[in-house]
């Protein structure tokens, strides 16, 4: 089943730890670190700390049951689909300070995850999709959180990157799992084998991970069906 593959792993203290990595970057940032260019295409680092702040909103919907409230008052402001939203939310965000931004997302991220962990893993709240387990929805930030965390540069310990690769690569087969993707995926020895539609290949599971995330770098030499086929996560 594919719920084994996360049984290993707490959602709650990944957060936490994601969120901690990203807090500590951040603070130590001066105003070149703040414009720096991030990973994803055309936003700075900053940019992606008011993305940050802002899917806030979202997430807080999600945990008061006010999705559909969110999504009507968003449409007002043009918003259609998660791209407008996410560029909304860094559009507004710009002519403010930044200390500000960084409370703004601290705060409300702090409550976000607090409330998610008072609510347990088999626990339920409103998503876009309807109802779905809160240990589930707290793997996919998780994931969103690590993935913003490489995208800006905040450092990862040599002692916990092989423990974060292992949950990363078990979140990124649950969700293939989980959307009945038709790609195999079957890792062994730091590695991961996946094929689909007679294409195969043999990655690390770093380069797995990225894959999931949609992270790859331009002329990875990964067949760009397969890189399609393991996109899941973003």
């Amino acid at each position: 089943m594919s719920e084994d593959l996360l049984k290993d792993f707490n959602p709650f203290d990944i957060f936490d730890a994601e969120a901690a990595r990203l807090d500590r970057f951040f603070s130590g940032l001066d105003e070149a670190g703040w414009a720096r260019p991030s990973r994803c295409s055309g936003w700075s680092v900053r940019d992606v700390l008011a993305h940050l702040a802002g899917e806030e909103l979202y997430n807080h919907a999600c945990l008061d049951g006010t999705v559909p409230d969110l999504m009507a008052r968003l449409a007002t402001e043009g918003v259609s689909d998660y791209n407008d939203f996410n560029e909304l939310s860094v559009r507004q965000r710009r002519s403010l300070p930044i200390g500000q931004v960084l409370e703004e997302w601290r705060t409300k991220n702090g409550e976000t995850r607090a409330r998610m962990r008072a609510l347990g893993y088999d626990g339920t709240l409103d998503t876009l999709a309807g109802p779905y387990p809160v240990g589930h929805q707290t793997f996919h930030y998780d994931s969103e959180y690590a993935t913003h965390a490489d995208d800006v540069g905040a450092p990862v310990s040599s002692d916990e990157a092989a423990g974060r690769t292992a949950w990363r690569v078990a979140v990124g087969r649950f969700v293939l799992a989980e959307q009945e993707s038709k790609v195999q995926v079957e890792p062994a020895d730091g590695q991961v084998r996946a094929s689909v539609n007679g294409v195969s290949a043999t990655l690390p599971s770093s380069d797995f991970v990225e894959a999931t995330v949609g992270r790859l770098p331009t002329g990875h030499d990964l067949d760009p069906r397969l890189a399609a086929a393991l996109r899941c996560l973003a």
